[in-house]
């Protein structure tokens, strides 16, 4: 039987982004969607830049959604935010019971990473929680010239390759993270050109 048969077309993703590096308190958007096809929320919290609460606050951010018992899988655009804020996705998934899908569109260099990380405080515990998410899988996409890398938690790889490959509508990145960085560069645009 097709792994399509266990999951819904409209499934309940939270995609998670964050905008750009303006200031020190940097945005983070979430899309609730139905699949790759229907946004039905949308949620925002904020991280710090280069700090180490981006897990929590993304912890609270879902667990305190009017969305929450709803969101089936959430979906995060790598696993650092704000800078090198660190995101744990075996502790995201085990502290919110859902599974965690992270995507990538390379495969990271870990010794890039460790020379960056080498600047900032805590670097070997970021550094853990970094390698904590485990595997790097190529996702089969649309596209096979422009791949998609995935890291999971809480969810077997071929499935997560699967919401991967049913909520990318309109490319390889999924909608729900598509979606998320759209509003969460908008917004911040927004408020840049409001303030000059």
């Amino acid at each position: 039987m097709s792994l399509a048969f266990h999951i819904k077309p409209e499934i309940r993703i939270l995609g998670i982004d964050d905008s750009a590096l303006i200031r020190d308190n940097i945005l983070i958007v979430g899309a609730f969607f139905r699949g790759g096809q229907w946004m039905d929320g949308v949620m925002r919290s904020e991280v710090t830049r280069d700090g180490m609460d981006a897990t929590d606050r993304i912890v609270e951010m879902v667990t305190s959604s009017k969305h929450y018992d709803q969101i089936r899988v959430i979906m995060l655009d790598g696993v650092t935010y704000a800078g090198f804020n660190p995101v744990d996705i075996v502790k995201l998934n085990e502290e919110t019971g859902i599974p965690v899908i992270v995507l990538m569109r390379e495969v990271p260099d870990f010794e890039k990473i460790k020379s960056a990380l080498c600047h900032l405080p805590d670097a070997d515990k970021r550094l853990q929680m970094m390698m904590r998410a485990g595997r790097v899988i190529r996702a089969i996409s649309k596209d096979p010239s422009n791949p998609v890398f995935i890291q999971c938690a809480g969810i077997e790889a071929c499935l997560a390759c699967e919401i991967v490959r049913l909520s990318s509508t309109r490319g390889n990145i999924p909608e729900p993270l598509r979606i998320a960085h759209m509003i969460a560069t908008g917004i911040v645009c927004g408020e840049s050109r409001g303030k000059a």
